[in-house]
């Protein structure tokens, strides 16, 4: 599908593209910056040290945004709410906005031993196991089925993200790992596919980065993901249970002083 066909859509039903920034986002899109941080969950009090001046811009439904100046540039800031959909609307009104670049952050659960809580991941492909990107080709929806299809993150993007990392994990003693991640639509309903999921070669799950992957692709806005370990199934501490106190404080500090390093580092060029 190619982006206009969905601005056209929207057109044919008596539609403006500042209609839609304002329904999405609250605001004109011209009050979004270049460098964009989307998150299903997070805000950006769980940083330290992501900017010296943090303004909460909009909030529409679970749509939060703010808009945050560092001593160089300023970033928009932007909590999703969790799930599939709503990442998509999000990012492809981006689109429509002054964003040039985007950096996803959230939370990813490990399906293999070596990967713990607290360590970093970046995806180098998510498996489509959500139903909203079926919504993203131009293929009829009762024919249409993208599930197990891979979805990438900007190439260019992904490569220089894996050069920070590589500095910024080594410094701070931190681990990351290339992610080959299943997008699931259900936390509940996971565990019983587990092995059908490990079956499909992947590492790590969690919900979004498959729609966002293939959102961003058709608005043609460079996206990649930096996920947190939250939890690892097969080691029997998932989101249920399992987790204990000394994990779950590793991985917000992790969190707090690490994350911004790689973030701003990223939007530094």
């Amino acid at each position: 599908m190619e982006y206009n066909e969905l601005i056209a859509g929207i057109a044919k039903y008596g539609s403006s593209t500042d209609d839609i920034c304002k329904q999405i986002f609250g605001i004109r899109g011209n009050q979004i910056h270049e460098k964009v941080i989307i998150a299903p969950w997070w805000e950006p009090n769980v940083f330290e040290g992501l900017g010296r001046e943090v303004v909460q811009i909009s909030e529409v439904c679970n749509i939060k945004i703010w808009n945050i100046k560092t001593d160089e540039f300023e970033i928009s800031y932007i909590k999703t709410g969790i799930g599939a959909p709503v990442l998509i609307d999000v990012v492809l009104a981006l689109k429509l906005t002054k964003c040039k670049s985007v950096v996803f952050v959230g939370s990813v659960g490990a399906l293999v031993e070596n990967i713990s809580i607290g360590d970093i991941v970046i995806p180098e492909y998510s498996i489509c196991g959500d139903g909203a990107s079926r919504y993203l080709t131009s293929e009829p929806l009762k024919s249409n089925d993208v599930f197990g299809m891979k979805a990438f993150p900007d190439k260019a993007l992904f490569n220089r993200t894996i050069t920070v990392l590589n500095r910024i994990c080594l410094e701070s003693n931190v681990k990351y790992r290339i992610g080959q991640n299943f997008s699931t639509d259900s936390i509940f309903a996971q565990f019983v596919h587990i092995n059908e999921i490990l079956d499909m070669n992947c590492n790590v799950i969690e919900m979004e980065t498959a729609a966002a992957f293939n959102a961003a692709a058709i608005a043609e806005l460079p996206l990649v993901a930096v996920f947190s370990v939250s939890d690892n199934t097969i080691m029997k501490k998932s989101l249920i249970s399992g987790r204990t106190d000394e994990d779950m404080n590793y991985r917000r500090n992790i969190r707090k002083y690490v994350f911004p390093k790689v973030i701003l580092e990223l939007f530094s060029t």
